[in-house]
């Protein structure tokens, strides 16, 4: 019996996107029974909205976050050892960027199955076209620190390695308007700050311009996903 394939799925980045999944994708996710999601609200809202004819009943779901046990991962692809394909979705954007779909790619190679990634938006790279910033050499660093004095030494050096390599990071939403107040307080006037906010959506802003502009204009950017991006121009 020959294996199923492990299909990496994008999620939209919200459900009202502007951003159009390829049709192709669409018939994939309409044959597929087997599904891992990272959160199952947001995976089967996908489907709905890709395919809403799609029975929801009939789903097979496995649920894989930092919550999910690592011996019930190995069980995750069992039906792609009997033939099954599996597609991993991830709640925003694409599965095993700065997401626990990684830990089920690596299984799957163990496995010798057969890993299949899809075209789709990731706020990452999106964010970082967008940013006018290096995109030859570049880094995602995840979430900063929170403690006050953790936060400030990790945003000097960051500031420092910015100046060959982009640095990206983000924050949970609702203190992305305190993580902009640090980051005008502690970069210098010259380094480039470029926040890509509501990536593919409506309300879409993305800005990118030195501190000392940032500082002349009031932004909030609370409850709404961004990415942050820094480039200086000084040693």
């Amino acid at each position: 019996m020959s294996k199923g394939n492990l299909y990496l799925i994008p999620n939209l980045l919200g459900l009202s996107s502007k951003y159009e999944l390829p049709k192709s994708q669409k018939i994939l996710i309409e044959k597929i029974q087997y599904y891992i999601f990272e959160n199952q609200k947001p995976g089967r809202a996908f489907i709905k909205k890709i395919c809403p004819d799609k029975k929801q009943s009939e789903l097979i779901v496995n649920i894989l976050n930092k919550r999910t046990p690592s011996d019930s991962i190995k069980t995750f692809l069992n039906p792609c050892l009997n033939g099954y394909d599996v597609g991993l979705i991830s709640d925003a954007g694409c599965p095993g960027i700065a997401d626990p779909g990684a830990a089920i790619v690596c299984q799957a190679h163990k496995l010798n199955i057969k890993i299949i990634p899809l075209v789709g938006p990731s706020s990452i790279f999106l964010a970082l076209m967008a940013s006018g910033m290096n995109g030859q050499e570049f880094k995602f660093n995840g979430y900063l620190p929170i403690d006050k004095t953790k936060r400030k030494e990790k945003i000097k050096l960051l500031e420092k390695k910015s100046l060959l390599t982009t640095q990206l990071f983000m924050e949970t939403p609702y203190r992305n308007d305190n993580l902009l107040n640090d980051l005008i307080k502690f970069l210098k006037p010259s380094t480039k700050l470029c926040i890509a906010c509501d990536i593919t959506l409506e309300s879409e802003l993305i800005k990118s311009d030195t501190i000392s502009n940032w500082k002349k204009e009031k932004y909030s950017f609370k409850k709404r996903p961004s990415i942050f991006l820094i480039q200086s121009n000084q040693p």
